[in-house]
This record gives C-alpha cells, sequence and structure tokens, in this order.
C-alpha cells in the first residue's frame, strides 16, 4: 500500500524514496569533487529554506576544501511560482575572484537563478555554476546552464526533503507528489 500524508488541503503519495536521492546526491557530488579537485576553495551558496538538506547531505561527500555560505529569496506561494523573486538574506563575505556554485533544491522556470546570477556576477566571481537537486526542463525558460542536475523531473508540484508546500513536509526524507 502506498503511504499517503496530507499537509494542509492536499494529499501526497511517495514519488522519489530516500535512497534513490541519496543515489542521485551522490552521483552529482562525483562529478563536482572531480570538476573542483584542483580549485582553491570553491563556496557552495545554498539558496534557503530549500536546498538546506540537499547541501548537507552533499557536502558530506565533498573530498576537497570549501566554504558553505547562504542566501534566502522566495518566489512560491503555495503550490505556483509568483514570478517574483525576492531577496531576503544576502552573501557574507566576499565572493571575488572565487569560484561560486549555487545550490538549490529545485530549479524551475529559472526566474530564481537568473537572479542569483545578475546578483553575484556584480562581485566579479572566477566562475558560476548551478547545482540543483531537481530539475524541471520543460518548465526551465532562462539560458543559464544548469550544469550540475542530482535529478529531472517533470512538472508535478512535489515536498519533502527540503522542498515545502506552505512551510510543510520540509522534514520528509522521501519525495512526495501531489495525489489526485
Amino acid at each position: 500500500m502506498q503511504k499517503i500524508i496530507q499537509l494542509n488541503d492536499r494529499r501526497f503519495k511517495v514519488m522519489i524514496p530516500a535512497e534513490e536521492i541519496d543515489r542521485a546526491v551522490s552521483a552529482v557530488a562525483e562529478r563536482i569533487n572531480k570538476d573542483y579537485a584542483e580549485a582553491d576553495t570553491p563556496i557552495f551558496l545554498g539558496v534557503l529554506n530549500g536546498s538546506f538538506m540537499f547541501l548537507s547531505d552533499m557536502i558530506k561527500k565533498i573530498e576537497f576544501n570549501n566554504e558553505i555560505s547562504f542566501v534566502k529569496i522566495a518566489s512560491y506561494e503555495g503550490t505556483t511560482s509568483t514570478g517574483q523573486v525576492q531577496s531576503l538574506i544576502g552573501l557574507n563575505g566576499s565572493v571575488e575572484g572565487r569560484h561560486v556554485i549555487i545550490v538549490e533544491d529545485i530549479v524551475d522556470t529559472g526566474k530564481s537563478i537568473e537572479h542569483m546570477f545578475e546578483l553575484l556576477q556584480a562581485y566579479n566571481p572566477a566562475s558560476i555554476e548551478v547545482c540543483t537537486l531537481f530539475f524541471k526542463p520543460r518548465s526551465y525558460s532562462r539560458q543559464i546552464p544548469i550544469k550540475y542536475v542530482a535529478m529531472e523531473i517533470g512538472n508535478e508540484f512535489i515536498v519533502g526533503y527540503g522542498l515545502d508546500y506552505d512551510q510543510l513536509g520540509r522534514n520528509l526524507k522521501d519525495i512526495y507528489v501531489v495525489t489526485e
């Protein structure tokens, strides 16, 4: 029997089990390890709140010296994007001349990533790459390349493993999708 959970007014069922997520996180960490093995202390820039679980698990698998910082932006209300990106908390410290890896929970339309790129480019980093747990290629409408994708999904609304529905469900170890 499929596990069903209730979050506010919606019911969700398991879409991706925790074991599959862990394999995807390991695979993306392995790619990053190869690409940045010789780099001078790259910065992982986690986008709060959603990326905290992904970044936490991934960083344990990173084998080179690095720094971690966080920014907080918002573009969702309920199950849909507002189309507007709000910067809520900014960078701590300089990224000038540094390799920056933006870590997102999910890349949907790409508006948030575009916003982050514009902000970061003003600080003259050596490079900026994007790492995301989930990528929705059919929704993506920007030109910025998403170099590190742990998993591609369709346009489903998902919760769990850091992703929320009106701030609920972030603590779930599996990924859940809305039931019909």
